[in-house]
């Protein structure tokens, strides 16, 4: 929950818009603001103070107790022009909320001085995985340049981390990244990654210490660090058992119940009569630690028994996994161009990856963005199906790899490509960009206000007789189009070929509307007819739209109407 605290009309209005825009999330605290600022900080994880930066600290002051409990408290000036993370940036997520904050007001401005955010070094306390150690050391060596030697025992999909962190590195400290049940040496922090999978059975009435002991004693067993469980896992007969939710609920992972179908098919070392008569496997540890651990799992500790009071019967069991690390390949929309209409997801995965791949040019869209270290493999135009499979076997290699391409990776970009290559042995994110059609619709008007198609007059990929066919199509279906690629040197008769397949079945004065540079410099909008449209005036940097049968021009702005009836009478 965040607190929200002003002391003035104005903070109190900023207040209000917050609480709008974040029901679920916020709570009011009025009143006197020290009376205030204490009951949030001793019941919120977050707060958002609207007040001066010095009466804020004075505050909080005699409240603090340490890093990792203290929430984060984010302080926005009268004027809401700069919303400052200053207490918790990383532990309590105050960096992060000057972000969210930020975009809430016009104008205003996140301030943020954590020094790893600054620098764009990833925080070892932001990468999402336990870290324990020397970690002040280790990140101040990263900061400061000096030489972090690397240690892990598989490649991970980790950020890009600075050039001075390495293998080969030579240095007084070092960053050890691994599930082993490892003590830090002086000097170093080690990185946890969720490698371990637990399969877990129980007798109704199970325990949860009697679970937890023996999920213990296993982890021990195989020399793994707890802190690198990732999940425990179950049959659904046993979903609900209260013992083993209650062990996932103390260890801080999810407890996921697999169908009893699906472990059956499991093949498992140590196969039992009894859980088949019971939930329908012969195997619920071994099998869903397996599953839940994905392919190309290690099982590394078979089924074990508790080890009951005199005289008990033994009620749980449990196996260990270790998951393959997988590689990871977001397939990133960077939009039209402009850098505002980047979404805040893309800009997230460029910053997560370790690995970019991409055409040379949109590279140069994005490269100050990238966090130092980042690996930039870049190719011409061209070069999409090496684009592709580089992305994909940098991502197979275990590298976090991002992969980009101009409006949505998945329209005419490079996703089809990278997903016919990749297989499940890696991971898989796509992020959605705004369209060169989207992009340039709505600095026309409203051209796609009914139903429409996009169609490559491409040719290099699609023989022209599939396109032409497409385009008669539309024309007959009474389609607003979109063409990509229209024109080009080498290409310069398709336009006029499909303009004319759209005049069989619409009047020349159907409202066109040609977009070059949509959001870039440059940025050209020209609304003409059908019959008016001189295709010499269109490139492969432009992005035609014919109306429909229904399409106006009206104030200068190209509209095809939705079709309401109120619409229709009026007319």
């Amino acid at each position: 929950m965040i607190g929200l605290i002003s002391a003035t009309a104005a903070g109190a209005a900023a207040c209000d818009r917050l609480a709008a825009a974040w029901p679920d999330r916020t709570r009011r605290y009025p009143g006197p603001v020290a009376d205030a600022v204490r009951a949030a900080f001793a019941e919120c994880e977050q707060l958002v103070c609207f007040l001066a930066t010095g009466a804020t600290v004075r505050l909080l002051a005699p409240l603090l107790r340490d890093k990792r409990e203290d929430p984060g408290v984010v302080c926005v000036d009268e004027a809401r022009r700069h919303a400052v993370a200053l207490l918790g940036g990383h532990a309590g997520g105050a960096n992060a909320l000057a972000d969210q904050v930020a975009e809430q007001f016009p104008g205003c401005r996140p301030v943020v001085t954590t020094a790893t955010d600054a620098t764009g070094v990833p925080g070892l306390d932001t990468l999402g995985w336990p870290v324990e150690g020397a970690v002040a050391a280790v990140s101040r060596a990263m900061l400061d340049g000096s030489p972090v030697r690397l240690v892990s025992d598989a490649v991970h999909p980790l950020p890009a981390l600075p050039p001075n962190v390495a293998a080969d590195a030579d240095g007084a400290v070092s960053l050890l990244v691994s599930d082993l049940a490892v003590e830090p040496d002086a000097g170093q922090a080690v990185l946890r990654p969720p490698t371990v999978t637990v399969g877990v059975g129980a007798s109704r009435g199970a325990s949860a210490e009697e679970v937890l002991t023996l999920i213990e004693s296993a982890l021990a067993a195989a020399g793994l660090s707890p802190r690198s469980l990732a999940a425990l896992a179950t049959v659904e007969a046993k979903a609900g058992e209260p013992g083993l939710v209650a062990a996932a609920e103390r260890l801080g992972v999810p407890l996921r119940a697999h169908p009893a179908a699906a472990l059956a098919e499991i093949p498992v070392p140590n196969p039992s009569r009894a859980p088949q008569d019971a939930v329908g496997t012969p195997s619920v540890a071994e099998a869903a630690a397996l599953r839940e651990a994905g392919p190309g799992a290690d099982l590394l500790v078979p089924k074990r028994k508790s080890e009951p009071a005199p005289g008990a019967a033994a009620m749980a069991t449990c196996a260990v996994a270790r998951r393959r690390p997988r590689g990871r390949l977001a397939v990133v929309g960077l939009g039209p161009g402009a850098r505002d209409l980047l979404t805040p997801r893309a800009r997230d995965e460029l910053r997560r990856a370790s690995v970019l791949v991409g055409l040379d040019q949109y590279v140069a869209q994005v490269r100050d963005l990238l966090r130092p270290g980042t690996r930039v493999l870049e190719s011409g135009l061209g070069a999409e199906e090496e684009r592709a499979r580089t992305a994909v076997a940098q991502a197979r290699a275990g590298h976090a790899v991002a992969l980009i391409g101009s409006g949505d990776a998945g329209v005419y970009a490079m996703a089809s490509p990278a997903l016919a290559e990749a297989s499940a042995d890696i991971d898989v994110v796509g992020v959605p960009g705004v369209t060169a059609a989207l992009a340039a619709a709505a600095l026309l008007g409203a051209p796609l206000g009914h139903d429409h198609v996009s169609i490559s007059l491409s040719d290099l990929h699609t023989p022209w007789e599939v396109i032409a066919r497409r385009v008669a199509a539309a024309a007959a279906a009474d389609l607003v189009v979109t063409f990509y690629n229209p024109r080009s040197r080498g290409r310069d008769w398709q336009l006029p070929k499909a303009l004319g397949l759209l005049a069989e079945h619409r009047a020349p004065d159907t409202p066109v509307g040609v977009v070059r540079n949509a959001s870039r410099p440059g940025e050209r909008v020209h609304l003409t007819t059908l019959g008016a449209l001189d295709p010499a005036d269109v490139d492969m940097m432009t992005v035609v739209t014919v109306g429909n049968t229904a399409t106006r021009a009206v104030a200068g702005r190209m509209v095809t109407p939705r079709g309401y009836r109120w619409q229709e009478a009026r007319a």
